[in-house]
């Protein structure tokens, strides 16, 4: 494998037009993976190939830290929102909290490399104990490139773990940082706004609370109109391309129709975004003494609520079947993965954890068909390899047991 991957014609829907169109992407996919003292996994290296990869493996296998280490590739938590200190491999004593990622990714370009982990080092595939610091740190290409947010520019990802099957019913901060994932997949600077609005937020908070200078409090309230109208614009666009997206699927997994319902949102279908900003610093100021009483910011973007309705039934998601909401979340991240390749010419990477419980065969092979017209490299894990025999020969395979991969032939 040169690592240079060629061209492909994959078959893309243009959001601008219900007719599907060709469209040239690039296939962009993981060629190498190497783990040092992450999760259960004292070593790792694993070679594969741009199609998808099937992992099955008992439970605590190891299959979804795998998945865990893929999703640190990009900035954030990883798919399991956990610290950077909790994902250290545990060697029964104090040792090293040090941790490493590095990978190898074929693009058009030629093959890049991406490390991160848990400390300032040279080598990130080899950590040592007196290289520990409590941040994490990013090389591209064997060089230094400060904090994860770079990660953005270089890689985008997708996921879906089983957490997720009760997006729909749980709290609206879940849905949240959902769509914001998907926001910031699409517009890397997302996070950055996101950022700066928390700070202020919380600056806000704190001067509330000790009766500071109303005129530093009036800056600050500034900065969160702008940010936050910002967030929710963005969110809103993010909502109007998965629409379009969704329209163009295969039709086996159900339409979902998303939209963000909150006062800052509701502006935005009646006013412009400077005329929202204005609204917004004006309702922060009236609302101050009721802030300060409840101690938080009781009003903007961070307590918008992502609704979702199946569109066939007309059925609110959180009141669909089990199976339906998995459905529709997988019909969404689909829907994500085809808006990520028509953004940045190249198929994203997907990581789908127990992606198959609650789908029919239908639906599986459905899935399956999806990811490879699409020319996506999936990772995949299951507890069973009949259930990923719809892949044939188009995917590869790995048995993992306690933190050992090995290949396995085709289901």
């Amino acid at each position: 494998m040169t690592g240079r991957l060629t061209k492909q014609n994959v078959p893309m829907p243009d959001p601008g037009d219900p007719a599907e169109t060709r469209e040239t992407v690039e296939r962009y996919g993981v060629v190498r993976l190497q783990l040092t003292d992450f999760r259960n996994y004292a070593r790792a290296d694993i070679k594969v190939d741009p199609r998808p990869v099937v992992l099955t493996g008992q439970n605590g296998a190891g299959k979804t830290n795998l998945l865990e280490a893929l999703s640190y590739l990009s900035p954030g938590r990883g798919l399991r929102g956990a610290t950077l200190g909790d994902v250290t491999r545990s060697n029964g004593g104090e040792g090293s909290r040090a941790w490493a990622i590095a990978a190898t990714l074929a693009t058009r370009e030629g093959e890049m490399k991406l490390g991160t982990g848990l400390a300032p080092v040279s080598d990130l595939t080899s950590l040592a104990a007196n290289d520990v610091g409590d941040r994490r740190v990013v090389r591209i290409d064997g060089v230094n490139a400060g904090g994860p947010k770079i990660l953005a520019e270089k890689i985008r990802l997708s996921w879906l773990v089983p957490s997720m099957d009760r997006l729909f019913t749980e709290a609206p901060s879940g849905r949240r940082r959902f769509l914001d994932r998907l926001t910031l997949a699409l517009d890397p600077t997302h996070a950055g706004r996101i950022s700066a609005y928390e700070r202020a937020m919380r600056e806000r908070n704190r001067l509330l609370e000790d009766e500071g200078d109303s005129r530093w409090v009036s800056a600050i309230e500034e900065q969160m109109a702008e940010h936050g109208i910002a967030i929710a614009a963005s969110r809103r666009e993010t909502v109007e391309q998965l629409r379009v997206s969704a329209e163009s699927g295969t039709g086996a997994f159900p339409r979902a129709a998303l939209a963000m319902t909150g006062a800052v949102d509701d502006w935005l279908n009646d006013i412009s975004a400077i005329e929202a900003e204005d609204r917004f610093r004006q309702s922060l100021a009236k609302t101050r003494r009721q802030d300060a009483e409840a101690g938080r910011a009781l009003f903007g973007p961070h307590r918008s609520d992502l609704t979702v309705r199946h569109v066939d039934k007309d059925e609110a998601a959180e009141r669909c079947s089990t199976g339906e909401q998995k459905a529709l979340l997988i019909g969404i991240v689909l829907a994500h993965a085809r808006l990520q390749a028509l953004a940045w010419a190249a198929t994203p990477l997907m990581l789908l954890d127990e992606v198959t419980a609650h789908l029919d065969r239908q639906r599986r092979e459905a899935l399956f068909d999806e990811i490879c017209h699409a020319g996506v490299q999936a990772w995949l894990s299951g507890t069973d390899r009949s259930l990923f025999e719809g892949f044939g020969e188009r995917a590869q395979y790995f048995e993992v047991s306690d933190g050992v991969l090995s290949r396995a032939a085709a289901v």
